[in-house]
């Protein structure tokens, strides 16, 4: 086998030739996809909610302790994907070391939530642009940018990967920025006198709101931390698997330590917990960013421009990233025979075409629907996938850990393994666990208060019974069963 390619079935039709994904993302590009997933909207606005909800103290313990799940839950991934580097990643392992339903049901839900997410970013991305032109049409930017998006996607797997490189060093440069620049305030060398200890003992600081709101931001940042998973999709394209996917993946952890615990100390140290402004996260919204308003105080004019920019480019980065994602799944799905053949189809650069223009598609449909009944049907679709990425990491842990015992039960050693998960079987029970805390806490809101809020309710667990309905839907009509471990697919042919 060719070790720059991957094998694909041939493609139908007279004279059709095979061809194969090509594995041309290099080390650095799954360096950046695996840090890249990580920083998003949900560092650069939803941060100082959190501060807000449940102190700086709080905040900072909760993003910690996601964080190490996540790790866990990237080590558990970089396992199976070093053994086994396919585009499926998580669907296909799900499905050979736990039940072809699980692997079904993890399969579509996760290209639902990543063809979605387009859409959302898509109307994110215009209403962006109106900030520098505010009377232009916020579908003729959607439709932009969707080309734009499209046009990288399909041009190669390459250009794909040197687009997320860059969109990605942009996050990460500002970031950095903003660490270096706070922590020169946080000292008084600029912006004024230093403000101390002062913002950590005001009110209830540094914890407010005791467990129950560390949990709640748990949610939060579990949902900012979604993407990182983005490195084991693209395993099935990525040039020497065994070396760069550890590779990108230990490099996680302590990115995510840096970043966002280092952003949120800074903003905890300059900005009070009490400070309306944190309250608000919404994407559109970047002029009350914890981030502007300490690049303001620090006397930087165009700081509100400078976040606009940066949040548009994680905007596009998040589009681009969901397009290309699901795609993949798509394809991988196909080649299993849980998706229809066309799927296969790859054209002359090695890129799944159809599989690009149906999610495409998809999201320009659920765009579409954000202009009709004042976006009604638009928000259910949204929030149908509101839990489908914290499913995907549910699903990451329960295969590793089968993985492994399969492993041992046919009489095979672990050092056999190119790379091994820190701390097993510890690291998946643990990211297991905290995924189930996660997912259940969702409409903890909805039960609070004099009464139920069944509407609520409703929209934060959507997304269980649509996975549920894919999983039984398939277990039923193919009769599935639970993989016995002695008889798990440990082979590396796909």
């Amino acid at each position: 086998m060719d070790p720059k390619q991957n094998p694909a079935s041939p493609m139908t039709g007279s004279g059709a030739t095979e061809r194969h994904l090509v594995r041309s993302l290099q080390a650095r590009h799954m360096y950046m996809i695996a840090i890249g997933g990580a920083i998003g909207t949900g560092l650069f606005l939803a941060s100082g909610a959190t501060i807000s909800q449940a102190g700086p103290g709080g905040a900072m313990l909760a993003y910690a302790i996601i964080g190490v799940m996540v790790y866990f839950l990237m080590t558990s991934l970089g396992e199976m994907a070093t053994w086994l580097p396919v585009s499926g990643s998580f669907g296909t392992y799900a499905a050979r070391y736990v039940d072809p339903a699980f692997g079904f049901a993890l399969g579509w839900n996760y290209w639902l939530n990543w063809a979605t997410c387009l859409a959302t970013e898509l109307v994110a991305a215009a209403i962006l642009m109106k900030f520098w032109f505010p009377g232009t049409s916020a579908a003729l930017w959607s439709a932009v940018f969707l080309v734009l998006i499209f046009g990288l996607n399909i041009l190669s797997t390459r250009a794909y990967g040197e687009s997320e490189y860059w969109f990605a060093g942009i996050k990460v440069s500002t970031v950095i920025l903003f660490l270096v620049v706070g922590t020169l305030i946080i000292f008084g060398l600029i912006g004024g006198k230093s403000p101390g200890f002062s913002n950590w003992v005001v009110g209830d600081a540094p914890f407010v709101g005791g467990v129950g709101a560390i949990v709640a931001v748990f949610m939060i940042a579990g949902f900012s931390f979604q993407g990182t998973e983005l490195v084991g999709i693209a395993a099935g394209e990525s040039a020497e698997p065994e070396k760069n996917i550890p590779r990108a993946i230990n490099t996680v952890f302590w990115r995510i330590l840096m970043f966002y615990i280092g952003a949120l100390a800074v903003v905890s140290f300059l900005i009070p917990y009490t400070n309306p402004n944190l309250l608000k996260n919404d994407v559109t919204d970047f002029a009350v960013s914890p981030f502007t308003l300490v690049l303001e105080e620090a006397g930087l004019v165009y700081a509100a421009s400078l976040m606009n920019a940066v949040i548009l480019t994680s905007v596009l980065s998040a589009a681009n990233s969901g397009l290309y994602a699901s795609a993949r799944m798509l394809y991988a799905m196909a080649r299993e025979g849980k998706a229809p053949a066309l799927f296969m189809q790859l054209n002359r650069r090695s890129v799944p075409v159809n599989a690009l223009l149906v999610t495409a598609a998809f999201g320009f449909l659920a765009f579409i629907t954000s202009l009709v009944g004042e976006g009604t049907a638009y928000s259910w679709l949204v929030n149908v996938t509101g839990v489908i990425g914290l499913i995907a990491w549910l699903g990451i842990a329960l295969s590793h850990y089968r993985f492994r015992k399969a492993f041992v039960a046919q009489g095979r050693d672990p050092k056999e393994l190119p790379y091994r998960a820190l701390w097993f079987p510890f690291g998946p029970i643990f990211s297991l666990v905290l995924c189930l805390v996660v997912i259940g806490g969702q409409g903890w809101g909805a039960l609070t208060g004099d009464a139920i809020k069944w509407h609520d309710l409703a929209v934060a667990y959507i997304g269980v019974p649509v996975f549920a309905l894919f999983f039984f839907g398939y277990k039923l009509s193919r009769k599935t069963k639970v993989v016995p471990l002695a008889q798990a697919d440990l082979s590396r042919d796909h």
